[in-house]
């Protein structure tokens, strides 16, 4: 198939530091070039891709130091993408809503992975109005707040299998990785590490949004002998602060729509103790990969339990769902059959002989009306 992949540009694909939605995309691209699509990147200069890749702006947004309008950039982007969509089979976008309007009017094959939160009340009336736009969920319970758009499927996150190795020994300290805002829950984090007597290692970043959160609450809360501040990593650093840790801490205090660092410390073999929100029991298998707990003191009980966990059968769990294989084959899946369906459309549309509906001379000519 000719696929396009449409991602944002606040990160590199793949992202250099933090960037869960860039990772992912990095991952589909690369296992749907591997299994012989033909797909073109539209995404940063600074990304490194075995596609074609569409350089929409030298270097990622957030790393661009005057750079202040992303929005700007991706309006210039849905600009090239649209004059480019003949050459598509389908377009597969990660940049929310942005692309609604258009591709309502262009009548697109086309589907968007909504990675983010839906529980925005301001993201009601918008879905009422394109209620059409085919979506793919990363998680069952993101469905929640919008459970009656034109949900195309879901599809759970996958990584590349040898992004990870796996670690047999369990480490002495506790990992915290990814964002520090209130809903990450890295105040639960730290009273966990200090109720155990365990040390606490933080690898997260922190948005100038939650600049203040930081200063105020989080900072604070650093100055004691079992709490170590990293600050932001990159992916070649992962493997080895997951891998090495007792378990991840993932006390979160939102409907996370995915959680990617958990699959991240799977793939590392490593344990996860989280909070049930969000996507975290469908993505966990509570007693396998770690243990769903509501509070600080079930999170220390179930830190005593982590050695009974097989870090092999945690590794194991996330080759069987977590690949990027599989999620590859997922999305065909749903590629497959929008394509499918929006050609007996056309068929119906036009008046298309059906033997010739698939044609691709047909379907992105000027005059398919005529054909």
């Amino acid at each position: 198939m000719r696929i396009a992949q449409v991602a944002p540009l606040y990160e590199s694909v793949p992202p250099k530091l933090y960037g869960g939605t860039e990772r992912v995309v990095s991952s589909l691209t690369e296992e749907l070039v591997a299994q012989g699509h033909d797909v073109t990147l539209y995404a940063s200069g600074d990304s490194v891709t075995n596609a074609r890749l569409m350089v929409m702006c030298p270097e990622s947004l957030r790393l661009t130091p005057n750079s202040t309008d992303y929005l700007a950039h991706h309006i210039l982007m849905l600009d090239q993408v649209f004059s480019d969509s003949s050459n598509f089979d389908i377009i597969h976008f990660h940049i929310d809503y942005l692309h609604y309007l258009l591709s309502r009017r262009y009548g697109l094959t086309h589907v968007t992975t909504l990675h983010g939160r839906l529980d925005i009340p301001d993201l009601q009336p918008l879905y009422r109005n394109f209620y059409d736009m085919p979506v793919v969920s990363i998680s069952n319970s993101q469905r929640a707040p919008l459970p009656w758009v034109n949900w195309q499927g879901t599809v759970y996150h996958g990584l590349a299998l040898d992004n990870f190795v796996p670690c047999d020994a369990h480490g002495k300290y506790l990992a915290f990785l990814g964002r520090i805002s209130p809903e990450k829950g890295l105040d639960q984090a730290i009273a966990i590490a200090k109720r155990a007597g365990m040390p606490l290692k933080i690898a997260a970043k922190v948005d100038r949004v939650d600049q203040e959160y930081f200063e105020s609450v989080i900072k604070p809360l650093l100055h004691h002998p079992l709490i170590e501040f990293i600050g932001e990593i990159g992916h070649a650093e992962k493997n080895d602060f997951l891998g090495n840790a007792y378990a991840l801490v993932f006390p979160i205090d939102w409907p996370e729509p995915f959680g990617l660092v958990m699959i991240e410390a799977m793939g590392c073999g490593t344990p996860v103790i989280a909070y049930p929100r969000g996507s975290v029991p469908e993505v966990m298998e509570d007693g396998v990969t770690g243990f769903v707990v509501s509070h600080v003191e079930a999170a220390v009980k179930a830190l005593e339990r982590v050695p009974q966990l097989n870090r092999r059968a945690i590794r194991q769990c996330f080759e069987q769902r977590f690949s990027a294989p599989r999620m590859a084959r997922d999305y065909t899946a749903i590629y497959e059959r929008l394509v499918r369906d929006e050609s007996r459309a056309l068929t119906l549309r036009e008046g298309i002989p059906v033997g010739r509906a698939n044609d691709p001379a047909i379907l992105h000519s000027d005059e398919v009306g005529a054909a």
